[in-house]
């Protein structure tokens, strides 16, 4: 059995690059750090570093991450590593590592999210009309 699973909690690099293919299909490229921090144990100071990782997202969830999502958002996601490689234009080969998204929680800076999220659902939604008089009457006992 195989298992390709990455699980990381970090912050947005940069703005979300969204562009459809020709096929129609949404694809969003986005970039996540994350930090380890550790204790030398010679010198017992506090030692950090920082791993920088490309990220990308197909179709519904690459459109909510465009809309939703900019530099310095933190984010839990989920996804599988992928390997690419490719010749640039000059005939260089090139090689890139991605985690390929496939669940995305936005964290922090909750209201703000929360605050687009509705501002954009409000203007997606017909207002109804309810004729009064369609209205069932339940009788209390």
């Amino acid at each position: 059995m195989n298992l390709n699973k990455v699980t990381l909690i970090g912050n947005l690099t940069r703005d979300p690059i969204g562009r459809k293919l020709p096929s129609g299909q949404t694809i969003t490229h986005f970039g996540v750090a994350t930090n380890h921090v550790w204790k030398d144990s010679k010198s017992k100071e506090r030692k950090e570093s920082v791993e920088f990782h490309n990220a990308v997202a197909w179709g519904r969830l690459g459109e909510i991450v465009t809309s939703y999502l900019k530099k310095g958002d933190k984010v839990y996601l989920e996804g599988r590593l992928q390997n690419r490689q490719w010749q640039d234009k000059e005939g260089n080969k090139r090689s890139r590592s991605e985690i390929v998204v496939n669940n995305l929680i936005m964290l922090g800076k909750a209201s703000a999210v929360k605050e687009k999220v509705t501002t954009d659902a409000q203007k997606q939604m017909a207002p109804e009309e309810v004729n009064v008089e369609e209205v069932p009457v339940v009788e209390a006992e």
